[in-house]
């Protein structure tokens, strides 16, 4: 999950850089080369981000214009709606299915649910959620939360 999140990441990378200094502050107190080493790798970790950011910004509306750089912008868009499909179809199937065989067929590896061990309280859940965004146009904070009610819930009280 860090890794669909720049915060998450950031964090762990922060504390990462925290222990690694803390077990080994060479001359300084323990507590001081934590916090030194954390600041470092918080500021290795955002200002590559940024030096792109401001460098490019300025071209950015030039750049935008060439048809070459379009086209390859949008191939790239592409690419990445794939992934996030990948990534949703992934887990919708690990979510509502208790088996999921592998097969490796025509050069892929293809996921093949075994519709006898259907969920039906996850599939209950998404549709609900479903219902909640697109019909009632809640928020996603609300639906999450409601979500995580109901299955809490159920867990709670029927599987325990």
């Amino acid at each position: 999950m860090a890794e669909t999140t720049p915060g998450p990441l950031i964090q762990v990378v922060q504390f990462v850089g925290f222990m690694r200094a803390y077990r080994n502050p060479g001359s300084l107190d323990p507590m001081m080369a934590g916090v030194l080493g954390s600041i470092v790798t918080t500021w290795v970790t955002f200002v590559p981000c940024f030096l792109w950011i401001f460098l490019g910004a300025p071209y950015i509306e030039h750049l935008r214009g060439k048809k070459s750089l379009s086209t390859a912008l949008s191939g790239i868009t592409a690419a990445v709606v794939g992934v996030i499909l990948n990534l949703a179809v992934w887990f919708s199937l690990h979510t509502l299915f208790v088996n999921i065989d592998i097969m490796n067929k025509f050069g892929m590896r293809l996921l093949i649910p075994e519709l006898k061990t259907l969920d039906l309280i996850s599939l209950l859940i998404a549709i609900g959620a479903f219902v909640a965004i697109f019909r009632y146009k809640l928020s996603m904070l609300t639906t999450l939360a409601g979500s995580v009610i109901v299955g809490l819930g159920y867990h709670l009280l029927f599987r325990s």
